[in-house]
């Protein structure tokens, strides 16, 4: 157990960001579930700048790999290139 007040302070701010991390990661994962599941242009062509702002706010927060999200933002739109 921590013996420093310092320290558990620490513990608290960790398991309130951990908590908020988790949120906002789950949320942007289901949303680019939701984006690849659109089969039609225009309705994707729409949500992806939506999606594309939540990949850049988790990479710049640190939840996720910079390259990560850009790997993710050129696979989406490769994928909303490809619909008809």
């Amino acid at each position: 157990m921590a013996n420093h007040k310092s320290a558990l302070k620490r513990i608290r701010q960790i398991q309130k960001r951990r908590l908020e991390n988790r949120y906002y990661a789950r949320t942007t994962r289901n949303a680019v579930r939701r984006l690849r599941g659109i089969t039609e242009k225009a309705a994707a062509m729409e949500l992806y700048p939506k999606v594309a702002s939540m990949l850049d706010k988790l990479a710049k927060k640190d939840v996720i790999h910079k390259n990560k999200a850009s790997n993710l933002k050129a696979k989406l739109s490769t994928y909303i290139n490809s619909l008809a």
